[in-house]
């Protein structure tokens, strides 16, 4: 299964090239617009297959990926600061036209198909893998800008097709419901397999499940004065209402977790994995990554923050501010002149043991994951070691390039909260309902059952109920460090300015050092790491991303701003 994913992506990779130059440079290539191509299905395929590399993993090569890299939140802090995406408008930005490349290669593809010789249900399987990824890709779009223009024709001149490419850009709500419409249509037709590298039935499902809850929250939450829309119940209920029928889908679908959390980051073959519904996979000596590379490196890591620390539930399933277990989060020395944590993390959730490794590093205090090459050291000293793999031998983990752990891209984990949030949200949760889903995960996680009232927790500052807010730490502590998810949920929450560290200054530290000497690293009053120096305050305009001023030049002012910039 795994060699025929990589034979996936060297085909892809082959026709890439005119791919790119179609579509990006010369829209006019008469390659693609053969109908004879359409009629092949090998070629067609081929052509589809391009579209696994918008699903990055932990990257390629020396490159980053979607996990442990995406650190602007309130869960990691970067030693050289992350501020927001955009502080200024920039003339041009990748972020905007890389999708739209994927988009027109989508609608190319679909076109295409139309006058295709190959049997109905054929087209319609290859129509569905380009609905599918389109909507994928404006989904990613409009959390970012917003209202963005509307494309599902073929761009063919660029000169003549002015108004499609740079004219006014359609409302966000109903680019979404096309996305839906889009989703509905790839899982109707894109068929089944068991091949997790593959495009299925059960992928489509997992992201609609994700969009609707997406979707959903955000227009319930939302507001006229930040987002330039205020809430939707019926909306929200719409979609909140199709992640629970997509999730509860693929919860039927012989799906199961793995016996311990963290097995599905370090893995390296996730084909069987009973709780992988679509992963990357990677390749010894053929492709790899660098993610282990850069999490165990003397390149200081982006460190786990205190607010992120403090979220772990203790063993009795009470917080910090409850729990009548030992709070002292300050380290011991150890016999090999270590500062470890072990004390604090034996009566934590156990997912927080898996996340942060036992020692903490920090300048002066360097250390070697497993015996490795590289002293770390982190911006927080809590170092994440949730991806590496101490089986793997020494020179595949410790050089860029050369790490070859398959990387998680939709999970059941992922689906089991999303339900419950989802449910939680419509008012229509059971205890039932809990303990099919997140009660599953505080079980591997060593946590006692959450029920439909749980115990108030001081920290609640986001104004929602003991339940929906104790779901949303689930979800915090369950996909810590993967793929911006964080950052997208607290803007659908609506939450955005919680990652402030003018405000919510823990966002801002990290271990408790108030007990070791001589420290060489710079700390507040109490003993807790100061990361950085640097302060990063909220503003409402950065609940969308600025459109490039290139665009809006080119569309001749038909194209407009986002608020505040």
């Amino acid at each position: 299964m795994k060699k025929s994913y990589l034979y996936v992506l060297c085909a892809a990779s082959l026709l890439m090239t005119s791919c790119n130059d179609m579509l990006d440079k010369t829209p006019r290539d008469r390659f693609t617009e053969s109908s004879a191509f359409w009629s092949n299905e090998n070629q067609v395929e081929s052509y589809s297959n391009t579209f696994f590399e918008n699903f990055s993993g932990y990257g390629t090569g020396t490159g980053s990926g979607w996990f442990y890299f995406k650190s602007l939140s309130d869960d990691q802090a970067n030693p050289s600061f992350d501020n927001w995406t955009f502080t200024t408008i920039p003339g041009s930005s990748s972020y905007w036209s890389s999708p739209y490349t994927e988009i027109r290669r989508a609608n190319y593809m679909i076109s295409g198909l139309t006058g295709s010789s190959l049997p109905a249900s054929t087209k319609a399987k290859y129509t569905a893998i380009a609905r599918l990824n389109r909507a994928w890709q404006y989904y990613n779009l409009v959390r970012m800008y917003g209202d963005v223009q509307w494309e599902n024709t073929v761009v063919l001149d660029p000169d003549a097709d002015v108004d499609v490419i740079y004219g006014t850009r359609t409302d966000r709500d109903v680019v979404m419901d096309s996305v839906m419409n889009d989703m509905n249509y790839a899982i109707d037709n894109i068929g089944t397999t068991s091949n997790k590298n593959a495009w299925s039935k059960n992928l489509a499902l997992a992201m609609k499940s994700e969009i609707g809850l997406y979707e959903g929250t955000y227009c319930k939450y939302r507001t006229a004065t930040d987002n330039g829309k205020g809430p939707d119940a019926g909306r929200a209920s719409t979609y909140l209402n199709a992640c629970v029928d997509a999730s509860q889908q693929l919860m039927s679908a012989g799906y199961s977790l793995t016996a311990n959390y963290g097995e599905i980051y370090n893995s390296t073959d996730l084909s069987s994995s009973k709780e992988i519904i679509f992963y990357r996979n990677y390749e010894k000596d053929v492709q790899m990554h660098s993610t282990l590379d850069y999490t165990g490196s003397s390149t200081q890591q982006s460190g786990i923050t205190k607010d992120a620390i403090n979220a772990f539930l203790f063993r009795d399933g009470k917080p910090l501010a409850t729990t009548t277990l030992d709070k002292d989060d300050r380290p011991v020395l150890s016999a090999a002149n270590n500062y470890v944590i072990n004390k604090m993390l034996s009566v934590r959730d156990k997912r927080l043991g898996v996340l942060v490794d036992t020692v903490l590093c920090f300048k002066g205090h360097s250390w070697s994951r497993g015996g490795g090459s590289s002293a770390m050291t982190s911006s927080t000293t809590y170092t994440i070691g949730k991806y590496d793999n101490l089986d793997i031998p020494l020179y595949y983990r410790n050089n860029t390039g050369t790490n070859y752990t398959d990387a998680p891209l939709f999970w059941l984990a992922e689906i089991y909260l999303n339900f419950a949030e989802a449910k939680a949200e419509l008012g229509s949760i059971t205890q039932s309902d809990l303990d099919n889903s997140v009660n599953k995960l505080e079980a591997r996680a060593g946590l006692p059952n959450m029920t439909l009232a749980p115990e108030a927790d001081p920290a609640n500052n986001m104004k929602v109920s003991n339940l929906i807010w104790e779901i949303r730490r689930c979800r915090r502590c369950e996909l810590m460090t993967d793929n911006w998810i964080r950052y997208w949920d607290l803007v659908r929450w609506h939450q955005l300015d919680k990652i402030d560290t003018s405000v919510y200054t823990d966002v801002n530290r990290g271990a408790n050092l108030s007990n070791v000497a001589n420290v060489s690293v710079t700390v507040d009053a109490n003993g807790y790491v100061i990361p950085t120096g640097t302060t990063r305050k909220f503003d409402k305009k950065y609940y969308f991303f600025p459109i490039p001023s290139g665009q809006i030049t080119l569309s001749q002012g038909k194209t407009t701003q986002n608020p505040g910039w």
